[in-house]
């Protein structure tokens, strides 16, 4: 499994997938920045190393282009955060995103606006990941809470840097933790597995089930299951 500690990116551009769909109160503050800082060693071993990092996440589920779901809101802290000044651009793709690109300079961060402001994101389409991977010369999938979604900038554009590709020492870290549990000899073995849906994460539950004792569901995914049971669950989120 190589990581950013495996490569040198000296003079060149690291295209990163993080995640920093973090919650904003009514003022667009951001009120919890753990996904931010959690990608903040990752993204300066980059800089350290000489290179520049194009920043890529999504915000939310945007229908359309809501300014709510802007990224724009979160480039001050994290700016904060990192101790860099954060540069933004209000696109992903398009000739706006690539003289931006074009313009960083090695220790420079470039903020992309919300990747899911396209619905070919979510889709996985091939064509939207290709022109996402022109930006970058290395990949870097730093975003574990979007690691089982085939999306185009996750699954889909690694397919366009063959040999340039690596994990982030967060994903890196989280794949590590969940091997330990998954080989553990050690009896018995529960896991808890939440989120809003269970079409999400059916894969994950059917993969690890002959692998633990025990399953626990929570957050908003646990309401289809006591539907599924015949229980009442009102107006809350089903599947």
């Amino acid at each position: 499994m190589k990581t950013v500690n495996d490569i040198n990116f000296k003079s060149k551009r690291a295209l990163i997938r993080v995640d920093f769909n973090v919650p904003l109160d009514e003022n667009f503050n951001v009120t919890d920045d753990t996904r931010m800082v959690a990608a903040k060693p990752t993204i300066l071993k980059i800089l350290e190393d000489g290179g520049s990092c194009i920043l890529m996440s999504h915000l939310g589920r945007p229908k359309n282009r809501e300014s709510e779901f802007s990224l724009q809101h979160i480039v001050k802290p994290l700016s904060n955060i990192l101790g860099v000044q954060v540069k933004f651009v209000d696109d992903c793709i398009g000739e706006k995103v690539e003289n931006a690109v074009a313009d960083l300079k090695s220790g420079e961060i470039l903020l992309l606006e919300n990747l899911r402001y396209y619905e070919e994101e979510t889709k996985g389409d091939s064509a939207f990941a290709e022109k996402l991977s022109k930006l970058g010369d290395i990949y870097v999938n730093d975003a574990f809470g979007t690691a089982h979604r085939a999306h185009a900038s996750t699954a889909i554009i690694a397919e366009f840097f063959p040999e340039n590709k690596c994990f982030g020492l967060l994903l890196a870290s989280e794949i590590e933790n969940v091997k330990k549990v998954l080989e553990t000899n050690e009896k018995p073995v529960t896991a808890i597995i939440g989120g809003a849906k269970v079409s999400s994460k059916i894969t994950i539950i059917e993969n690890i089930l002959d692998k633990i004792d025990h399953l626990i569901i929570g957050g908003g995914m646990a309401f289809t299951f006591i539907k599924a049971q015949g229980g009442k669950i009102g107006s809350s989120l089903v599947e």
